[in-house]
């Protein structure tokens, strides 16, 4: 081939190339080491714990989404739940959940990690904050409790160390005294809207029993919990029944935490999941 000839082929390369948008020239998974720009701006690695009676499959939307960003998500289900309902026992608690997370990210050799956590999964991502701070480079609530120092647990013990009155007349209708049953206590409409029938359904079959230990144990802060990690609170501003209130986002109002509205139901990974994939795409 003669030098003319050359150049028109590297010329035209080199045009094909630009039509290209530049984030899809070289996929984050197949990225060799001559290309470590491309791939650290790239690529973050998503650890999601979902919240009461839900499972890992709560996020597969979401999580497809972030992976064809290529993403890294790991969406570890807690003991008891899910497609591990049937491994529930009485002592299962939160120092289980936080268990089942950490032992996903240590075997996973995760770091860098975006954690985040849907409802009551705010007291776990706390506790696996705690435990694996070196780890974990973001720390978001996505309609969840922040539990603090002055309220490590839900559900709190009164000054003589009896548990409040409600609590103990809805534990009357647990199963066999432990397990909670989101559909003897709650509506529908706290998790979609009432005319969503497709994920009403697809609710109606998935979700599980939940133990009632993860509510009722305080989560450790000896190291600190989420005081020290760059935070974040995702509000839900679609839900109408029964919105998160004070109680739940409290903390996320103070100073050093990033605040997002997103316009979502409670379970908005179910409902929107395009809006929540973008907006924890923008994390960290």
């Amino acid at each position: 081939m003669n030098d003319q000839a050359k150049h028109s082929v590297s010329r035209r390369a080199a045009l094909q190339r630009a039509s290209i948008p530049a984030a899809l020239l070289v996929a984050p998974q197949l990225a060799s080491a001559s290309t470590p720009a491309i791939q650290a701006a790239k690529a973050k690695t998503f650890v999601l714990v979902h919240g009461t009676w839900h499972g890992g499959w709560v996020w597969r939307q979401v999580a497809d989404r972030l992976q064809a960003q290529g993403h890294r998500v790991l969406t570890p289900t807690a003991t008891g739940c899910g497609e591990r309902a049937h491994l529930i026992r009485p002592d299962t608690n939160l120092t289980t959940h936080v268990q089942d997370v950490c032992a996903v990210i240590e075997a996973e050799d995760a770091e860098d990690v975006i954690l985040i956590g849907h409802s009551f999964g705010g007291l776990t991502i706390t506790g696996v904050a705690d435990r694996l701070g070196n780890r974990i480079a973001h720390i978001a609530f996505y309609d969840a409790f922040i539990p603090t120092r002055a309220r490590p647990a839900w559900i709190m013990q009164e000054a003589d160390g009896s548990w409040p009155k409600w609590w103990k007349d809805r534990q009357a209708h647990f199963i066999e005294g432990y397990k909670m049953n989101f559909f003897a206590h709650y509506p529908i409409k706290m998790l979609v809207p009432e005319d969503d029938t497709a994920n009403i359904a697809l609710l109606k079959r998935k979700l599980t029993w939940h133990p009632a230990g993860q509510w009722i144990e305080p989560v450790s802060f000896a190291s600190g919990g989420w005081e020290d990690r760059p935070r974040t609170y995702i509000h839900t501003t679609l839900q109408t029944f029964a919105p998160s209130s004070q109680a739940m986002w409290g903390p996320g109002r103070e100073a050093g935490w990033r605040w997002i509205d997103v316009p979502t139901a409670r379970n908005g990974m179910l409902t929107h999941p395009d809006v929540v994939a973008s907006c924890f795409a923008s994390l960290g």
